[in-house]
């Protein structure tokens, strides 16, 4: 599903560089969850926008269902970014003054697939992550693991390759925490690929393999 060769990602400002990713190389099959866990200022953000298309690398090469993501035009990856890949962030990223419903729509909107369905959809969504009761609540109404919910199920929407969750408990009290995972594992064992960020080593206990990124390189786990 994906596969990642030398990566590497430097980043220049005023004259300055800094190696983000020093020759990241690994696999990651279909149906695999898999944890990156790293400290700090390791490298987990900046590899994770590679692999969500949101940004590039400077060099090496990431293959994402075979297709060579490097080498696309900005539309295509606009594309990959809203069909192919499920973004699940630490901050959910939700529109505010909008209910759980239309969060969990907006994808669909903008890949123009019609109100009906796309209602049908993302109510079946929201069920499944055990929010049919706050389907019309406004985001911020809920609270954060419901949040997070929401997030999860808009990230499912258009049935992505990869589900891309970039320290999905970070804002959360344990227990919810432990609820958020308790959805990626049913997830996972659903057939979905997941890739998580973690900080937490009690986290990255659910996924079945774990890679160690430090000062930019993997340590172990490719």
């Amino acid at each position: 599903m994906i596969q990642v060769s030398h990566l590497t990602k430097i980043y220049k400002t005023d004259g300055a560089e800094t190696l983000a990713l020093d020759n990241v190389s690994f696999k990651v099959k279909k149906g695999e969850f898999v944890a990156i866990m790293g400290p700090s200022g390791s490298g987990k953000s900046t590899l994770m926008h590679v692999l969500g298309a949101l940004d590039s690398p400077t060099s090496g090469e990431y293959f994402l269902d075979g297709e060579e993501i490097g080498k696309l035009t900005d539309d295509k990856l606009a594309e990959i970014r809203n069909k192919m890949v499920g973004f699940i962030f630490q901050s959910y990223n939700l529109l505010p003054r909008t209910t759980a419903l239309k969060n969990v729509m907006l994808p669909m909107l903008y890949a123009g697939i019609p109100k009906e369905q796309r209602e049908e959809k993302a109510t079946k969504l929201l069920e499944e992550v055990g929010l049919s009761d706050r389907i019309n609540y406004l985001s911020n109404q809920l609270s954060g693991g419901q949040q997070q919910r929401v997030a999860i199920a808009r990230a499912l929407v258009m049935n992505p390759k990869i589900l891309l969750a970039d320290e999905p408990t970070g804002n959360l009290a344990s227990v919810q925490g432990e609820e958020i995972m308790a959805i990626f594992k049913k997830l996972n064992k659903a057939g979905n690929t997941i890739l998580m960020i973690t900080h937490e080593p009690e986290i990255a206990k659910y996924a079945k393999r774990i890679i160690h990124l430090k000062d930019g390189r993997i340590t172990d786990g490719n």
